[in-house]
């Protein structure tokens, strides 16, 4: 008797484990998670800004060139908004993996939505100790295609810069914040892409 509801114990165990995890029709898991909205307006913006500025977490980024995003270590949180009048906007998010195991202690998903047409990139970057800029080998690329669109993970790319540091010619794996550079960023190159949405998750990625 003791043996089944141990088993039965492990079973729901098992399912509410898989619930946690479990990814939805959209291609984001299920559960709780932190939002942030990147909206594209034009140069005479303050109408779309106004619009999408309803409460939530917004940041405002160039229709059709480059916005840098900068960020800084802790509670998710955007202290910038406005990455149109200077070209920069400013973003708090917890260090993702600080002990550069290549285990992330959460996740991010992206999906781009807004009418079909348009494309961009995210690279993710930092400064070294020359005052040099790196960016990651891997960025994110957006494409606004037709049909449904659905989320995808990218803990590695907007988590880790991948860059030659050493001169020796092979990149080496940097987390957010760690020590080896400075001044981490986002730069979103944005070719008339209208909404982007990146979903932060209490969910581990091995990006190894």
């Amino acid at each position: 008797m003791k043996k089944r509801i141990f088993i039965a114990f492990l079973l729901i165990a098992t399912m509410s484990l898989m619930s946690v995890y479990a990814v939805t029709g959209s291609g984001a898991p299920s559960g709780s998670h932190f939002n942030l909205n990147l909206i594209g307006v034009k140069e005479n913006h303050e109408k779309d800004m106004k619009n999408y500025d309803k409460g939530g977490h917004v940041i405002f980024v160039h229709m059709n060139k480059k916005t840098r995003i900068k960020l800084t270590e802790g509670d998710y949180a955007v202290l910038d908004k406005d990455g149109t009048d200077d070209g920069e906007a400013a973003f708090q998010l917890p260090s993702p993996d600080p002990n550069n195991d290549g285990v992330t202690e959460y996740s991010v998903y992206i999906r781009v939505l807004g009418k079909p047409g348009g494309k961009g990139t995210i690279t993710t970057g930092g400064t070294n100790e020359l005052g040099e800029e790196k960016f990651s080998s891997f960025p994110v690329s957006l494409n606004r295609q037709g049909g449904k669109q659905t989320f995808r993970n990218v803990s590695k790319e907007l988590l880790y810069v991948y860059c030659d540091l050493d001169g020796d010619g092979d990149d080496e794996r940097y987390p957010l914040f760690d020590d080896a550079l400075q001044d981490y960023l986002w730069e979103f190159d944005n070719n008339g892409l209208k909404i982007v949405q990146l979903r932060f998750y209490e969910i581990p990625e091995d990006v190894n």
